[in-house]
């Protein structure tokens, strides 16, 4: 069965703008998975320690008959060949692979909670799964545009399209 799955993408190091390109061609590819749209990139303040350069953000709409935990496990391993490492939270890197909405499911275990905890809190993840789809809406029928008019300001920025091959 297909499920539409919504991924946050995210880099501040190494060519932020290319490893977010380079890892939405890598989704496309994924097993048992569609890449139906992606969003336009956006540069935006880190959150967290500030010592640290801007991010780039942008998000991609999947239809995937891998489990949510199968998609992780995906994800997790894109992140390991761009060299991510976890040296501080919510520090530096190279990719940062996100699973923000899986159809309507709701999860919370010891590896993954769905929808993304953080979501309602990050406008340059908001703002990506509006381009995406307007009209989505969380689980419990919250509307992301309804998360969005609310959600404080971290000075985000959309980015020209990038014209990497």
């Amino acid at each position: 069965m297909q499920t539409d799955a919504y991924i946050g993408l995210g880099s501040n190091l190494k060519e932020p703008a290319a490893q977010l390109a380079k890892a939405v061609a890598e989704l496309a590819v994924l097993p048992q998975t569609t890449l139906i749209a992606q969003s336009p990139f956006y540069a935006s303040r880190p959150v967290g320690p500030q010592d640290q350069p801007d991010f780039v953000n942008g998000a991609v709409w999947l239809s995937t008959e891998l489990t949510p935990h199968t998609l992780l496990d995906q994800l997790q391993s894109i992140e390991q060949a761009h060299g991510r490492k976890r040296h501080r939270h919510w520090g530096p890197r190279t990719l940062d692979l996100d699973l923000l909405v899986f159809g309507n499911q709701t999860l919370d275990d010891e590896r993954l909670t769905i929808p993304h905890r953080e979501l309602p809190y990050r406008d340059f993840v908001l703002q990506p799964l509006l381009d995406l789809n307007p009209d989505l809406t969380l689980p419990d029928g919250v509307a992301i545009a309804s998360l969005r008019s609310q959600c404080p300001d971290n000075q985000l920025r959309r980015l020209p399209p990038p014209d990497y091959p």
